[in-house]
């Protein structure tokens, strides 16, 4: 599942933990994302990093619309339903326990012609690989995924598997500890990656990345 319940400011975290939902417009939409912290935890909140990838993407640096999509921990789902707001056709994914309330925000939140562009589907990253296509996707997007050293390799595996050499990968993140930093540097041996943007307030940065060719000096 996505995000990990860490902010500087204790209050904050509560604030967002005790909320019941949580309310934004993107995409010339006003959407109102369902939180259920008590029952699913850190996964059914939204998190800063979605929100700052949210603003990325819609500062069109990248081209969506019409693009294959898929979302990885999308716990609340707020990223993958801009992503297909804004005309992507969306796999918007997490682990099964969230299933049923990623659905539900889904549904929620998107009108009815678009709701085509979106399939809901479980993924726990490094199992079950070959349901999905191998470099099947021209976008792979993670909001405050990285965080857990245990899921470092799998995530990997799961990012080679997806991505062509075309594929493009948007992660935003907090760096909160140093094993952060760490997977950036996995991810640089596999992946070419740069920090195209910084959002001050919030802390969190977006990095795009693209696979690296095949080495040919071996």
């Amino acid at each position: 599942m996505a995000l990990v319940p860490y902010e500087e400011n204790p209050l904050s975290i509560l604030s967002k933990l005790n909320n019941s939902s949580a309310h934004f417009r993107f995409a010339n939409h006003d959407l109102h994302l369902a939180q259920d912290w008590k029952k699913l935890g850190v996964a059914a909140v939204v998190w800063d990093a979605a929100v700052v990838m949210c603003m990325y993407l819609e500062m069109g640096s990248l081209e969506v619309k019409g693009r294959g999509v898929i979302e990885l921990g999308a716990g609340t789902g707020l990223v993958g339903i801009v992503a297909a707001l804004m005309g992507a056709n969306v796999t918007i994914t997490d682990r099964e326990p969230t299933l049923d309330f990623l659905s539900a925000n889904v549904k929620a939140n998107l009108p009815p012609d678009s709701l085509g562009s979106v399939v809901v589907s479980e993924l726990t990253w490094g199992e079950g690989l070959e349901r999905y296509p191998a470099g099947g996707f021209d976008l792979v997007l993670g909001a405050d995924i990285v965080y857990l050293e245990d899921t470092f390799v799998p995530l990997l595996q799961t990012l080679e598997h997806l991505c062509s050499d075309a594929t493009v990968v948007l992660l935003a993140c907090k760096i909160r500890y140093r094993r952060d930093t760490n997977f950036l540097s996995m991810l640089k041996q596999r992946f070419r990656v740069e920090e195209v943007y910084y959002e001050k307030q919030r802390d969190i940065h977006v990095y795009k990345s693209w696979k690296l060719p095949p080495r040919t000096d071996l």
